[in-house]
């Protein structure tokens, strides 16, 4: 990057921390530091809840997804307005009149302390490791622009969170989430439009969707409905409302975020907010790597975006052969470029049938150069077993790199870490919040001074950013990380959820059985996430739906036995 691009993002960067430590004050108790006093407006609830879940993945891998696979992901989302009308006629009021700090608090006084720990116990787990996969996403930027090793950038990144979230708190959070969404709405608008100014002359918007829409990358509506199929409208619907609702109601990390409302309106109001923009940004952020893919389709890209696993390969015995497909894939390149002019004279000429015919040569044409990139990959391979193959989450990075003006670089770069660091800090917060109130304060200390439990507050947050540091060292396997972080979402977020259903409108049934329901439940959700049964988004309403059905079953089993046993001693 140049010198004015690292001025931004240091004056970016460390301009939001010390905004937020600045906005947040003292804090004198815990419910300072984990709640932020339950005193936000409305409007900081619905940014910090959208800051939270939107990490440095959605703006670093969101556009690479659209470029590999088009805009289908988009309908992942279409349960969300669902899920947060739910949680704001249930959920929302129930939290707030118990004045909890946890969402896990009130599965004690609804059953007992063994279904609260184990709940709090695959929330730690689950947060943990997605937080580790956020921690991840921006060191790729850095050791990418620096040419060193994830670990250090992977520190570099860890610490800065650990530090803001421990001197200032929840409070902390929220404040810089406000800044720094407003600042990625502007930076992402922006981009938006220098990728259409940098198509050629002649070639607009309408154009550019049109093309990709000819080659796939439209495909924002999928009504088949397809157990295999990950995103269509059905899985979207469906799946992702069970998703959304286990991740809005029971994930510490966004329930912590609108129990800091002044009141249940403004929490209600935060939720709706979160309901109402998500789906048309995250359709925009897609449009974008779909408007980077018609950019590539006149500009060579890179057959592999990943320069790190070129530039070993190139290094390597297999030098020679991956030197001579990158050569094939320049003519390949070319081929395809003039067969997208083609179609895009066809579009002029309102034709139907000069389309059609100019649509499958580009096809054939961006299918040989696939083919070529293909056998580069596995010359990759051959090269290193433990290559990375995926480089999608390289794609918007590369652009912005090599074809932004100065300045906007940086700030498009502190766009993703400030992305990183909202959903970092928030969910620091709630494993800080969850451990303490769930763990330290109910079993191992509980009758100590509120200064006692805010220390402990702080040093479980230096604690659990440790352990997602360590865990980010591993996320690379992971593939593409939007894509990983809602997988490993689903392994858990269906049994939580179900046990949080039963609680509020399955009465009747007992700790004991809805204990052992969730137990299985998870087993069966982890078998069928491994064989790859269904599509991840269905393991989320599986999850519910067996605690549901198990803990009815277990309940008249437990009360049999338990009529027999208190008959048999009178």
């Amino acid at each position: 990057m140049s010198l004015p691009d690292w001025i931004v993002l240091a004056l970016t960067l460390f301009g939001i921390v010390a905004y937020g430590i600045w906005k947040s004050g003292t804090n004198k108790n815990i419910d300072q530091f984990l709640m932020g006093n339950r005193s936000l407006p409305w409007y900081h609830v619905g940014f910090s809840v959208m800051a939270t879940q939107a990490s440095a993945i959605t703006f670093l891998s969101a556009p690479g997804q659209a470029y590999s696979d088009g805009m289908r992901f988009v309908q992942f989302y279409f349960g969300l307005p669902l899920a947060m009308i739910v949680l704001c006629v249930t959920f929302v009021p129930m939290f707030s009149r118990l004045k909890v700090y946890t969402a896990y608090e009130f599965l004690e006084q609804r059953f007992d302390l063994k279904t609260r720990a184990l709940t709090s116990f695959l929330f730690l787990v689950l947060r943990s490791l997605s937080t580790g996969v956020a921690i991840y996403a921006p060191s790729i930027i850095l050791s990418t622009i620096l040419n060193i090793n994830t670990v250090y950038t992977t520190l570099f990144i860890g610490g800065l969170v650990i530090f803001y979230t421990v001197y200032g708190g929840s409070k902390a959070v929220s404040y810089t989430q406000l800044l720094q969404m407003s600042i990625i709405f502007a930076g992402m608008f922006l981009a938006g439009i220098l990728v259409v100014s940098m198509l050629p002359k002649g070639v607009g918007f309408t154009h550019a969707v049109k093309m990709a829409g000819k080659l796939g990358r439209m495909n924002v509506i999928d009504w088949k409905f397809d157990w295999d199929n990950r995103y269509n409208v059905w899985s979207g619907l469906i799946g992702g409302f069970f998703l959304q609702l286990s991740y809005f109601g029971t994930d510490q990390s966004q329930v912590g975020r609108y129990l800091t409302g002044s009141s249940i309106g403004q929490s209600r109001l935060g939720l709706i907010m979160n309901g109402l923009i998500k789906i048309p940004m995250q359709f925009l952020i897609l449009l974008i790597g779909v408007l980077v893919f018609a950019f590539y389709q006149f500009n060579r890209p890179p057959m592999f975006f990943n320069n790190y696993e070129v530039d070993n390969v190139r290094k390597g015995s297999y030098a020679a052969a991956y030197n001579q497909l990158d050569q094939q894939y320049t003519q390949a390149f070319e081929q395809r470029k003039a067969k997208t002019n083609d179609l895009i004279k066809a579009f002029d000429s309102k034709d139907a049938n000069q389309v059609s015919q100019a649509q499958a040569a580009l096809k054939n044409a961006d299918k040989q150069a696939k083919d070529i990139r293909k056998q580069a990959i596995d010359v990759m391979k051959k090269s290193n077993a433990g290559a990375d193959d995926n480089d999608t989450n390289y794609v918007f990075l590369t652009f912005v790199k090599q074809y932004l003006p100065r300045g906007l670089v940086g700030l498009l770069i502190a766009i993703i870490f400030l992305a990183s660091m909202g959903s970092t800090a928030s969910a620091l917060n709630s494993l800080a919040s969850t451990t303490v109130v769930d763990i330290y304060k109910r079993t191992i200390n509980k009758d100590a001074s509120d200064q006692n439990y805010l220390n402990a507050s702080r040093l479980a947050t230096v604690f659990w950013g440790v352990v997602c540091v360590i865990m980010a060292l591993y996320a690379s396997k992971l593939g593409n990380l939007l894509e990983a972080v809602n997988q490993l979402g689903s392994y858990i977020y269906g049994t939580v959820l179900g046990v949080f259903v039963v609680a509020f409108y399955m009465k009747r049934i007992n700790g004991n059985a809805v204990f052992i329901a969730a137990i299985i439940s998870e087993a069966t959700i982890i078998y069928l996430g491994l064989t790859k049964t269904v599509a991840y988004l269905w393991l989320n309403p599986i999850g519910c739906f067996l605690v549901m059905i198990l803990g009815l079953v277990l309940n008249r089993v437990v009360g049999e036995k338990r009529v027999v046993a208190e008959t048999e001693t009178t």
